[in-house]
């Protein structure tokens, strides 16, 4: 054999060995739409009943007209989650803890609808969310060819950014021309494709219904990222539209939208092996990390993100405790806290029990043979500027998250006084117009934080928090305010922040009131708050500016690690990790075995949330009515077989964090299920998918039926549904 082609014959080998550990099975990846075609084979195998154009067309109403990314008005493309439209007259279901922030919004100690639930029983009694976007999937394009084409291997990585923006610019003008659309050009595979994706953007999103967050949170902290669960997880909506059918901002002659398509819903049910498709906006995924970003993730990020969210979240949950009133206002932060903050530790668990640190190396030695007989020296240099880009970064990384985590977002008043210099400013410049656009400006961003705000937690978040970076953060990285308590107060972070409560205008929103009806400059800037927030953004800028010393090594060094995974893989598909982009996952309804001696059922019942009741837990309480029905076995017309309520099911659907409220759809295109959670055992999933644990859970169709119908008795939702069986 001679050497070429024996060199030819061991990088085929090496590919093989390689991308073993990447997408490689019909239930791993999240495909982007224009691309099922690739997988249709796998997917009809699986029990899909229909074509990819019953899917994915730009011609014809299908099934992606009927998904919707929920968003806010300031980033409408970074959806938070997903929404399915299921009915003609744009009613929209997702999950309760998406919808958890506005229902918060709305409630009141007299009319507290996290606590009792909130249904619209007629149109005219739905509640609008200002600034909550609902993006629907006009078209999408794969623009690669155009955007490569003005690029080449001599660029630095910052003149390449700016080719990119200056190519994407003309491609999203012209494919918006003259329409009410909004596009943007979104990168894959780490800037080696580019797609285009155009929507439309619908802005009047109102409240229609919720269970109380005792059902829709049901199990709390102590169920989340579990199997098996019992939550019924779902809230509805509707999406508005101006008269004509366009996007509108709220308005009371709006309208509900007109989709061009809706997902019925089966009533039969799901048992194991039947086929399970998710479409939705999955944020983030990090498929093709190396062992060096890994290494970061497990032991800076994930450490660092338990440890200080541990602190505030035991400062929250006795807070809450302690009063109703603090308990409706911190109930939205304390969620957004507690999800990553048990993720984050899960996650951990998930990595080191899978030993995916040792799996990424042998990739990375594999990746290695690879470089060395590709005859293209580029990829040699992928990984020596990977290893250099992290290891540069670990002590400015840590600080980061000390800063980030603890400091400025650990309690809310240091960034928001930290965040009003744009009002200093204004005042400085005497210009009596930019004085009074700024002071309405902050008087609406006060009025809206003080909503959510009591005194007294915050001083206990500020003084456990401060305490707590100051003793574990490199001292190399303290804001100049540290230097202040121990100045001043002798390190005493307590009296300190009492201090700091007595003097400044953000102590309470009275004092705010005051001030901004005589705003000064020389006020805001000896302000205590104003001090201590500007303190650390000031530093946390400074740290970030040190993470981006090698920012450029690293982002070309992982450019050209998967520019090299992508050429071994020419002969398998493989789907670029999830950005927020719509994508579609297909699987089956599936038990597992999490270890040795243990399988988990593929569902639940209404019989496990009773099981788990415990008056004692704010986590398992079960409200009387649902008692009630149970008891009764008043369950209508939405039991299995067994005469059971089902509340959840698993399938091992490919799905991550902005999957929350993906419509779970049968063979058929119909709808089964809500996609809610993925389960602990697999929270490596993000970065290292395993097929044997990997599960998404699911709240079953027919229990949010059952509670619409039985438990809320609103048969005005259930008459405008298509319920087929």
């Amino acid at each position: 054999m001679s050497f070429k082609k024996m060199k030819r014959v061991v990088t085929v080998l090496v590919s093989i060995l390689f991308l073993n550990s990447f997408t490689s099975r019909a239930d791993e990846g999240m495909w982007l739409l224009s691309l099922i075609g690739k997988n249709y084979e796998q997917m009809q195998k699986a029990g899909f009943q229909l074509t990819p154009d019953d899917i994915y067309n730009v011609n014809k109403a299908c099934i992606k007209d009927a998904i919707v990314g929920l968003g806010n008005e300031g980033s409408p493309f970074r959806h938070f989650c997903t929404g399915e439209i299921i009915s003609e007259q744009g009613l929209l279901l997702t999950n309760h803890h998406c919808g958890f922030g506005m229902i918060q919004s709305h409630s009141t100690v007299n009319h507290d609808y996290l606590q009792d639930g909130f249904w619209a029983y007629e149109k005219s009694q739905e509640l609008p969310n200002q600034g909550t976007t609902a993006s629907i999937l006009i078209r999408m394009e794969d623009v690669t060819k155009e955007v490569l084409s003005k690029l080449n291997d001599r660029m630095t990585e910052k003149e390449r950014a700016e080719k990119i923006k200056e190519a994407t610019e003309p491609i999203v003008n012209k494919a918006i021309e003259g329409t009410n659309y909004k596009a943007y050009v979104a990168n894959m595979f780490s800037g080696n494709q580019f797609f285009l994706f155009v929507y439309v953007i619908y802005k009047d999103v109102r409240l229609v219904g919720a269970p109380p967050s005792s059902m829709g949170k049901f199990g709390g902290d102590t169920d989340n990222w579990m199997w098996p669960r019992h939550t019924a997880d779902f809230s509805l909506f509707r999406i508005y539209t101006a008269p004509d059918g366009s996007p509108a901002a709220y308005a009371k002659e709006n309208i509900p939208l007109k989709p061009k398509h809706f997902l019925p819903i089966s009533s039969a049910g799901v048992k194991e092996g039947d086929f399970a498709m998710i479409l939705g906006f999955p944020g983030t995924t990090n498929r093709f990390i190396t062992s060096y970003g890994l290494e970061e993730t497990m032991d800076i990020v994930n450490k660092l993100r338990f440890e200080i969210r541990t602190v505030k979240i035991n400062v929250l949950r006795a807070e809450m405790a302690a009063s109703q009133s603090t308990k409706i206002k911190y109930a939205s932060k304390y969620a957004s806290c507690s999800n990553y903050w048990k993720y984050s530790e899960q996650q951990n668990k998930a990595l080191k029990n899978l030993n995916t640190m040792d799996i990424k190396k042998q990739n990375e030695v594999g990746f290695g043979f690879f470089a060395n007989l590709s005859g293209n020296p580029k990829y040699k240099d992928a990984l020596p500027l990977i290893e250099k880009g992290y290891n540069s970064r670990k002590p400015y990384m840590a600080a980061r998250m000390y800063l980030a985590e603890a400091l400025w977002s650990g309690a809310d008043l240091p960034s928001l006084a930290g965040s009003w210099k744009g009002l200093i400013d204004s005042l400085k410049s005497n210009d009596a117009g930019t004085v009074e656009r700024t002071v309405k400006k902050m008087q609406k961003s006060a009025e809206n934080f003080y909503k959510d705000y009591n005194p007294e937690t915050e001083k206990k978040l500020m003084i456990a928090l401060f305490s707590y970076a100051y003793k574990n953060m490199d001292k190399n990285y303290y804001p100049d305010f540290f230097k202040t308590v121990e100045k001043k107060y002798k390190g005493d972070f307590t009296k300190f922040v009492e201090d700091l409560f007595a003097k400044s205008v953000f102590a309470t929103q009275e004092k705010m009131d005051k001030f901004l009806k005589s705003p000064r400059a020389d006020v805001l800037e000896k302000d205590m708050a104003v001090i201590t927030g500007g303190s650390i953004l000031d530093k946390y800028l400074e740290v970030n500016q040190l993470i981006q010393k090698d920012a450029d090594d690293l982002k070309k060094g992982e450019r050209l690690f998967i520019d090299g995974v992508l050429q071994m893989s020419t002969r398998r598909a493989l789907a670029p990790d999830a950005n927020s982009t719509i994508r579609l996952t297909y699987g089956t309804v599936k038990q597992y075995e999490p270890r040795d001696g243990v399988t988990y059922h593929y569902y639940t019942t209404l019989k496990g949330v009773m099981e788990k009741e415990n008056p004692a837990s704010t986590e398992f309480f079960v409200p009387e009515k649902l008692k009630e029905l149970f008891k009764n076995q008043d369950f209508g017309k939405y039991v299995n077989g067994k005469n059971e309520i089902v509340t959840c099911f698993i399938t091992n659907n490919d799905i991550t964090g902005g999957n929350s409220g993906s419509p779970v759809i049968n063979g058929k295109g119909e709808l089964i299920g809500t996609a809610f959670d993925g389960n602990s055992e697999a929270m490596s999933g993000d970065i290292d998918f395993e097929t044997n644990l990997q599960r998404c859970i699911n709240l079953d169709v027919r229990y949010m039926l059952f509670i619409v119908d039985k438990f809320a008795n609103a048969q005005n939702l259930i008459e405008e549904m298509k319920i087929v069986k």
